[in-house]
This record gives C-alpha cells, sequence and structure tokens, in this order.
C-alpha cells in the first residue's frame, strides 16, 4: 500500500496506553506485556477493535485524521520466543494486527485521513535502563528488527514507527531495516524522570547521533508525563519532533514497573500539561498517549486543544 499523501499541517489523533487499558481496565492477562497474543482468539481481536473505535470517534469529533497502531510492540523474536512464537507464528501475527487495522479503517473513511502505522519496540525492556546492551550496535539492530520490519511492511501499513527506545544504536538499525524494506520510518525516544535517555544522553545528543547515522522521517516522545519531557525539550531539535504520548503517571519508569495499580493520573491536568508544552513544539502533528491514558485523557487532550486554537 502506497504511503498517503497528508495534507500539510494535517494533526492526527492516535491511541492511548493499550497494554495498560487492556490490564487494568479490561482484567486481560498480558504476558511480558505483549498485546498481539490477543489476535489469537475472536474475543481478543474484538477487544482490539471496540479499542481502536474510540480513538477513531475523538478524531471524528475534531475532524482531525486518525492513526491505527498496531498491537505489535512485543511481537518481534526474543519476545516472541519467550511466548512460545516461532518466526513464522510471529509474521502471522504481525499480518493480523495490521488486517484487524484495515478493518477498523474502513469505519472511518469520514475521515480526512487513516493512517496505519506498524509498531516496533525495543529489543529489551525499554522499561528498564540498562536491559539494551551498550555493546551491541546497529548492524545487530539491523539483523533483530529486518524480519518484523518486513512483516509489517508486507501486510500494508503506510509507516514503522518504534516507541521507547533507549538507545541511539538500536535507533539506527531500525532505520536501516525500513529503508531496506522502502518504508518511512519514526523513531520515539522514552526519557527519565530528569528529562536524560536511560543512557545518561540527552535528547539532544542522541537525535543528533541519529541522524548523522540514519536519518528517519521523523521523532515522536513516549512514555514520559510532560513534566519530564518538558525537561527534556532543546529548541534546537523540535523541529525533529513530529508526535508526543505522554504517560498519565508521573512516577519513573521504576516506580511504574514495580507498580500493582493503576496510576491514571488526572486527564485535564494532563491535557493541560501536553498543551502547554506543544507550544514549544511546533511541528508536533501526532497526539495520544501511553502508560495509563486511555480515551478519556486523549478525548480531553483534543478538546482543550481545540479550544485553545479556537480562541
Amino acid at each position: 500500500m502506497p504511503e498517503p499523501d497528508a495534507a500539510a499541517g494535517a494533526r492526527y489523533v492516535t491511541d492511548g496506553g493499550l497494554e495498560t487499558d487492556l490490564v487494568f481496565h479490561h482484567g486481560v492477562d498480558l504476558p511480558d506485556f505483549a498485546a498481539f497474543v490477543l489476535l489469537d482468539d475472536d474475543h481478543g481481536r474484538a477487544l482490539l477493535r471496540e479499542y481502536y473505535r474510540g480513538f477513531g470517534e475523538v478524531a471524528r469529533a475534531h475532524g482531525a485524521s486518525l492513526r491505527l497502531e498496531s498491537a505489535t510492540w512485543r511481537a518481534s523474536a526474543d519476545w516472541g520466543e519467550r511466548l512460545g512464537y516461532d518466526a513464522e507464528a510471529l509474521h502471522r501475527a504481525n499480518a493480523a494486527a495490521v488486517d484487524l487495522l484495515h478493518d477498523v479503517a474502513a469505519d472511518f473513511r469520514d475521515l480526512p485521513e487513516v493512517r496505519l502505522v506498524g509498531v516496533i519496540g525495543p529489543r529489551g525492556d525499554g522499561y528498564l535502563p540498562g536491559s539494551w546492551d551498550p555493546r551491541t550496535g546497529a548492524d545487530d539492530a539491523l539483523v533483530y528488527h529486518r524480519a518484523q520490519v518486513q512483516a509489517l511492511s508486507d501486510a500494508g501499513v503506510h509507516v514503522i514507527a518504534a516507541y521507547t527506545l533507549t538507545d541511539p544504536a538500536e535507533a539506527i538499525g531500525i532505520v536501516r531495516a525500513a529503508r531496506e524494506a522502502g518504508m518511512p520510518v519514526e523513531i520515539s525516544f522514552t526519557v527519565e524522570t530528569d528529562g536524560a535517555l536511560a543512557s545518561g544522553r540527552t535528547l539532544a545528543e542522541t537525535i543528533d547521533l541519529v541522524d548523522a547515522a540514519a536519518p528517519p522521517d521523523g521523532y515522536l516522545l513516549n512514555c514520559a508525563h510532560p513534566k519530564h519531557l518538558d525537561r527534556a525539550i532543546d529548541p534546537t531539535v523540535t523541529a525533529r519532533i513530529i508526535g508526543i504520548r505522554p504517560n498519565a503517571s508521573r512516577l519513573s519508569h521504576a516506580e511504574l514497573d514495580e507498580s500493582a495499580q493503576l496510576d491514571d493520573g488526572d486527564p485535564d491536568e494532563l491535557a493541560a500539561r501536553t498543551v502547554d508544552l506543544l507550544q514549544r513544539m511546533p511541528a508536533v502533528r501526532v497526539i495520544g498517549g501511553c502508560c495509563g491514558t486511555d480515551v478519556r485523557h486523549i478525548a480531553e487532550m483534543w478538546r482543550q486543544l481545540s479550544a485553545q486554537e479556537s480562541r
């Protein structure tokens, strides 16, 4: 499927914290936080379909475009092996995830655009600093992520997006894998409470390293509260950041990883902080959420953003 032409300046509604929503609001057991396992049965597929529809309705309410992002953040080789999926089964899971997006997109043909996004995640645990071996280079990441990128590309996504990365080498490898497949690609980094990446590098340093080796089509930021993202933003890189998907909670990744209860924050406050942050990020066109957020948070972000722009 060719990449659609987006209107200049178009903004996209995207979803929230898929895994936290499923676990805490629907009582779904997601081993290793892997949502792709739901594609194995009718009930799981129905849950995912209903989840996406909620964000489609937010886009419809604001006349915005929509990004439907595949439930494949954990659908790569190491995670699949832990869950009993071999290479063939993982290929089927990635394809099934995109097929479901095609089905949902058919219900929102009235929107300006619906873009299908093939999501990949880190080889290690994006919530545990140091789980990606810093001695592992971009070539290793290229080899590791190549199969999933190709599966998503073959299934008909418009763009590849890698979320919750903490290491420039892995990002470089993913970009190279996407370019091999002839796909547009976006990279999303996460930061700690001090605004730095888990490596200790600043966001600007990390983006400079990736851009020098294999520049993606844009960067996003995800899985950190706007308060923490605010500390990461450097005016030298804001033109490269096209999306933001904040956490609802102000807790650190380590605290969230240890918590048995959902911290979904305050949707009104999160929206206000996000809208304020967007004033410093003029290139952002993708607005959604990450851990702890659901359709309430995203709807409020868009309500406040629309209210501000109508003044």
